[in-house]
């Protein structure tokens, strides 16, 4: 069977526009003469759609859109092919309802389309409840493994999470004896996350006893980013196929599949007929034999009538991917994320602080990377305690990178804050980051700019921030990236650059200098914070592992530093509930991954 893996981007929402990109991307595998193309998870929605599900309009806009599309791709003329696509279904009311009834309710589901109908359904098995995913909330589970014959084999249909957990539908399509798994993914980034996906598919490739297909969706939604690293498994363990990560293509491969036998296996009696399940678009001509295993999951037959297209043009080969370093991973995570924040919500520009240290001139990097520096504008605002050499790296960032640089004094601003109201120390130091933020907002709101802030997890995780000043902003790339990691990405940036024969974008002396807020003089961040080196090792056990005190402790911290540190972060909690969203790209990042209450007496070691 030829099949195409289409890793593609989809928007929430956008169901037209995801409709339309179904149909360009099948084109592209029909030229290539594909049998077979499978798109992500819920690609006609986008994904995830959160409290959009609870909406009958919207489900039935994608149930509609998944009919429409059926019929398009007919009279496109690839009728003949088989396409597989996600979508939002639902044979019943939500669970947030007061009709809800155990079983019935909204469904993360996968279809066949072909000869211009839906001719096959899955619902997803397992729902992810941990980390980003709430999938408890929103949907139903599906009780009922789908397998299609296509092609002279047999093709399960198979949804994200029903890959990462054993038993389900891979034991209930190794019973069916399919030849090919299919699994359609969201599968969100964090950092080394294709390391894992590749043992896990095998893993289920073994426990299935056939090939599996993984497409996963690429792309930013909000603080989540998608990096495809779809693949194809046969099932003693080779891999076969490898697409790319954080790019849109297509994954053309011709799959040795076996043929289907003539009656289902374990079904009493062999070949039985059995009425389709009565909810959701119709299905195929012929459904056959149900049988049911000690998991307590069906299997429901589906034959396609038509016989697919013929092979032609030569043997296609798709290919392995070359794998890429830890800081070209993030650093494309990032710029990806921020692209499609930027696009997808329709912003014509950014702007971005530029104090000459290293947090902005990363942030300013990752922004001319992903939407090109003649729609970034960097503002150097100077104050009173401003060293020299920060307006002169301000600069220098701006030429390297060709962004639209600007100067806005904030001293003036300051001096009249003080002539009306009496202000010393710490006060006066968040005043200058507060007048810096009102100079940004205004700026976005005369000029259309959507604000970026600059603050690195390190700092969000202490609360070393001043709240409606440095930490204004509608997104913040940095969000989910240690400081220590900051560093890694600029050397690596830089040196990216320098491998190219291009210029390196980050000002060598904002790498090199120790970070300061420069509100006082001669301030150092290390007034304040413990080593970024100490402060991270802690923070990183503390918030992405759950260690406790005595964890830390015991993994060899400073029990002085343990505690202060704890202290700082669970301080800051009403700080960062306020924080802008930002890229996830580690085990649990703030928001979406770690949620605890604002008022919250429970401290660690007391």
């Amino acid at each position: 069977m030829r099949l195409a893996l289409a890793q593609v981007n989809s928007t929430v929402g956008d169901i037209a526009g995801n409709a339309a990109a179904v149909r360009r991307w099948s084109r592209r595998a029909a030229d290539a003469g594909c049998q077979l193309v499978a798109f992500p998870e819920m690609m006609l929605t986008g994904y995830p759609i959160e409290d959009l599900v609870f909406r009958d309009s919207f489900v039935t806009a994608s149930r509609h859109a998944l009919d429409t599309l059926a019929a398009d791709l007919a009279a496109d003329g690839l009728g003949d092919m088989a396409v597989v696509v996600g979508y939002v279904d639902a044979d019943g009311p939500p669970p947030t309802s007061a009709e809800a009834t155990p079983g019935r309710g909204r469904r993360d589901a996968s279809a066949l389309l072909t000869g211009g109908r839906v001719a096959a359904t899955y619902f997803k098995h397992h729902l992810p409840n941990y980390g980003v995913f709430d999938e408890d909330r929103y949907f139903e589970p599906g009780d009922t493994l789908t397998v299609v014959r296509f092609g002279g084999t047999d093709v399960a249909l198979t949804v994200c999470e029903d890959l990462w957990q054993s038993g389900g539908p891979f034991a209930a399509a190794r019973r069916a004896g399919v030849g090919m798994v299919l699994n359609i993914n969201a599968s969100p980034y964090e950092l080394n996350k294709d390391d894992v996906r590749l043992s896990l598919v095998r893993r289920r490739a073994a426990e299935a006893g056939a090939t599996v297909a993984y497409v996963n969706l690429v792309g930013g939604q909000d603080e989540l980013v998608f990096d495809g690293d779809s693949m194809i498994v046969t099932a003693d363990g080779e891999l076969l196929a490898r697409a790319g990560q954080f790019t849109e293509e297509l994954l053309l491969h011709d799959v040795e599949l076996p043929s289907a036998g003539d009656a289902t296996p374990n079904a009493p009696g062999g070949t039985t007929q059995a009425a389709p399940r009565s909810s959701g678009p119709v299905r195929g001509e012929a459904i056959r034999g149900e049988d049911r295993g000690s998991d307590d999951m069906a299997v429901e037959r589906v034959e396609i009538g038509s016989a697919p297209r013929p092979l032609r043009d030569g043997p296609a080969v798709g290919g392995i991917a070359e794998r890429i370093t830890d800081e070209a991973e993030i650093w494309s995570a990032l710029t990806l994320g921020l692209r499609d924040y930027v696009n997808k919500n329709g912003f014509s520009s950014v702007v971005v602080a530029v104090s000459g240290g290293i947090d902005s001139a990363v942030v300013a990097a990752i922004a001319v990377d992903a939407i090109g520096p003649d729609r970034v504008v960097g503002v150097s605002m100077p104050s009173g305690h401003s060293s020299q050499h920060s307006r002169d790296d301000a600069a220098d960032l701006a030429k390297r990178t060709g962004l639209d640089y600007r100067v806005e004094p904030i001293q003036p601003m300051v001096d009249a804050f003080l002539a009306n109201i009496a202000l010393s120390g710490l006060a006066v130091e968040n005043l200058q980051a507060r007048v810096r933020g009102v100079i940004l907002m205004a700026l976005s709101n005369q000029e259309g700019h959507l604000v970026l802030t600059t603050g690195n997890k390190s700092e969000l995780a202490v609360g070393y921030s001043t709240l409606y000043g440095d930490s204004v902003g509608g997104f913040n790339p940095l969000k989910d990236v240690p400081k220590t990691m900051v560093w890694k990405l600029a050397r690596w940036r830089n040196a990216d650059a320098g491998r190219r024969g291009g210029e390196p974008p980050i000002p060598e002396n904002s790498i090199a200098k120790p970070p300061s807020a420069e509100l006082r003089p001669g301030q150092l961040d290390t007034d304040s914070l413990p080593d970024y080196e100490v402060l991270d090792a802690v923070l990183n056990g503390y918030i992405d592992y759950d260690q406790g005190r005595a964890d830390l402790i015991t993994a060899g911290h400073d029990a002085a530093v343990v505690d202060r540190v704890l202290r700082m972060v669970d301080i800051a909690e009403y700080k960062r509930r306020q924080s802008a969203p930002g890229t996830k790209i580690s085990v649990k990042a703030f928001g979406r991954d770690r949620r605890l209450p604002i008022t919250n007496r429970f401290r660690e070691g007391v």
